[in-house]
């Protein structure tokens, strides 16, 4: 896939090789007989990367994450051309437990932890594919580390938490499973601006410890400035990719295709500075 921008470089030659990442190669998604949502989409994440899918309602990014994940024939849809491929292998028919079992994790939309169970039940729950008890304590030990929040609460019930805290666990419990690959669909939804901030240095530290990233978000101001590459997703077609802080500061993007305003376009400039002030 390349750019749509005139004279741009296409990013395959720019990126290093995604051949044991995340590859979409113009996928078209249907559901049922008639609906087609994705048209020729593709898409990588390289190993280590972090990747920001971004787009307003409605465009496609749920059903994308559902098609790299495994979810998509548990909601009747179908992959009608294209392929994804990931870590070498061609994983478009694959169910969601094979793609958990091959390293590839996901936080759905709307957080819907275990709300009966007390975070550390959660936490246990997330890694009941795993065999490796002292890997298992190591891992929950960084988990506490990174969100001190559940070690605080660990003994209280899951729905009584609050909504950042409640994200901190989906998130949590995912990286329990110990993915090479997390595909996080709208972590920052209806969460206020510094747990927005914090969710955007938690995808870092992901990313740090060596697990890539795809963020699908609609919240492009912090997508997009904590990404390594970037995609813009409308009506079911990627209209532009590039690194992430280009497509950020591209002046079309916010207006034509983020619905930015001059008074957006400030605001974004100084939570991107904020953001990485937080993260240095």
């Amino acid at each position: 896939m390349k750019d749509t921008r005139e004279g741009a470089v296409p990013h395959t030659e720019a990126r290093r090789s995604a051949s044991e990442g995340l590859v979409v190669d113009e996928a078209c998604v249907r559901y049922g007989a008639s609906t087609q949502v994705l048209t020729t989409v593709s898409l990588t994440v390289a190993p280590g990367e972090v990747v920001a899918l971004v787009g307003a309602n409605g465009a496609g990014k749920t059903t994308l994450a559902r098609t790299v994940t495994g979810m998509l024939g548990f909601h009747g849809g179908r992959v009608t051309q294209g392929r994804v491929h990931w870590a070498g292998q061609d994983t478009t028919t694959w169910s969601a437990p094979r793609m958990v079992r091959s390293g590839v994790s996901q936080t759905l939309e709307g957080r819907r932890v275990f709300a009966d169970l007390t975070v550390d039940q959660n936490l246990v729950a997330g890694g009941m594919t795993q065999r490796d008890r002292k890997a298992l304590r190591e891992r929950r030990e960084w988990l506490f580390e990174l969100f001190p929040r559940l070690k605080e609460r660990y003994q209280q019930q899951a729905g009584l938490l609050s909504g950042g805290e409640q994200q901190m666990l989906a998130l949590a419990r995912a990286l329990m499973q110990f993915p090479r690959l997390i595909v996080l669909d709208e972590p920052s939804l209806g969460l206020a601006p510094k747990i927005v901030m914090q969710i955007a240095s938690t995808v870092k530290a992901i990313r740090e410890a060596g697990t890539s990233v795809l963020l699908i978000e609609q919240n492009a101001t912090m997508a997009l400035s904590i990404a390594d590459h970037g995609y813009v997703l409308a009506h079911g077609k990627v209209t532009r990719s590039g690194p992430g802080r280009e497509l950020l500061a591209d002046k079309d993007i916010q207006t034509f295709y983020l619905g930015l305003s001059e008074d957006d376009a400030n605001r974004q400039a100084e939570l991107d500075r904020a953001v990485g002030a937080a993260d240095a």
